[in-house]
């Protein structure tokens, strides 16, 4: 399962994997693959050192990377309050009316809520950037868009490559334009923020708007030989994210979810902007119906509704309200029938992507029992 992009980076298998776990982008890294630390949650510079701290001391010397989320645009002079203020008091009232109704209790006084959207702020990113760049990273990938110029320049001095995530050719064709190395295309079957436009639709599209540009494939995979069918389309490797939410490795902090994550099936996950103010694949929940009801306020732009639900995620998760309860995942969902360690995903990729590649081989004409 090598590419020329795996081969450039020195990993064995051209997969991938994002997650918020250090663990698992360590047992990621391990396994063969390239492990994507995600950012967003590390508000406090220290937090995100102490971390990359470990993965150094446990990725066996392997490459991995780290994923951020920064807007292109900068906003000068807005802070969070300045965010907070502008958001509705109605908006306020529709979250505890829902809150109330479903019976769930407050933080403890004093608690602060173990959720923020803060992560998607530009000072904050900037502050992740100042860390991670003293560490040897391979990869800084963006989730929203090409991150800034100056980034893409900080970046491309240290030799580390840069990523961008796009849900149209329009998309990836501007990330081009901005320099980015590498173009992550993420259909609609993806978990959290993704587009319209099927893997199977816009991975071909993306590697003939791009090209040369390495294009790594994103949304529904899961399967070897959805890896294989990946790579038949162009793609130089795959991006996986919700695979790595049910490894034994992975952190979720409530049994509640991981058992909600078990049980779905592909048809279980809803594109809502209910905790971001941007459509995001997540598990359908009594949650997002209520957002998505036509009878409610309905969301707010991001970053103001992601801020608004930060205290009622926490709540909700903090005290497993399971009617409420849910997270960002994938269609693959269905798929995530049992908890397996990393190491058994990947075998479970390469035998898969083994018999796919054998099957096409006898279909051309080139295998064993042609």
């Amino acid at each position: 399962m090598q590419t020329e992009l795996s081969k450039e980076l020195g990993v064995e298998h051209a997969i991938f994997g994002f997650t918020p776990f250090p663990a698992v982008a360590a047992a990621i890294s391990r396994a063969g693959g390239f492990g994507v630390l995600g950012a967003v949650r590390y508000t406090d510079p220290t937090d995100l050192e102490r971390d990359l701290d470990w993965i150094e001391a446990n990725v066996d010397g392997r490459p991995y990377g780290l994923d951020v989320v920064m807007p292109a645009k900068k906003v000068e002079g807005v802070s969070e309050a300045d965010i907070e203020a502008m958001i509705p008091e109605g908006h306020r009232r529709f979250v505890e009316d829902t809150l109330a109704k479903y019976g769930v209790p407050e933080l403890a006084k004093g608690e602060a809520s173990g959720w923020r959207i803060t992560g998607w702020m530009e000072q904050v990113a900037r502050g992740q950037l100042d860390v991670a760049f003293d560490y040897p990273i391979r990869l800084l990938a963006n989730a929203l868009g090409s991150p800034p110029a100056d980034v893409v320049r900080r970046a491309h001095d240290r030799g580390v490559l840069v990523a961008a995530l796009a849900g149209s050719a329009r998309h990836a064709r501007k990330h081009a334009e901005a320099g980015i190395d590498i173009v992550v295309a993420q259909g609609y079957e993806a978990g959290g923020h993704t587009g319209e436009i099927a893997s199977m639709v816009l991975t071909p599209e993306v590697v003939d708007a791009v090209g040369p540009l390495p294009v790594l494939a994103a949304g529904g995979i899961g399967s070897g030989q959805q890896v294989a069918a990946a790579l038949s389309l162009g793609a130089q490797g795959v991006w996986l994210g919700s695979v790595w939410l049910t490894v034994t490795e992975a952190d979720m902090h409530s049994p509640a979810v991981t058992r909600k994550l078990l049980a779905a099936g592909s048809g279980d996950t809803v594109r809502s902007r209910a905790l971001t103010g941007k459509p995001a694949r997540q598990l359908r929940t009594e949650w997002t119906d209520a957002w998505d009801d036509p009878d409610g306020p309905g969301t707010l732009p991001m970053p103001l509704q992601g801020l608004l639900v930060a205290d009622a995620v926490s709540r909700i998760q903090k005290y497993e309200v399971e009617p409420l309860l849910g997270t960002p995942v994938g269609q693959i969902v269905g798929r995530m029938n049992s908890e397996r360690s990393v190491q058994e995903v990947f075998d479970d990729l390469t035998r898969g992507f083994e018999h796919a590649v054998d099957r096409i081989n006898r279909i051309a004409g080139r295998g064993e029992e042609a």
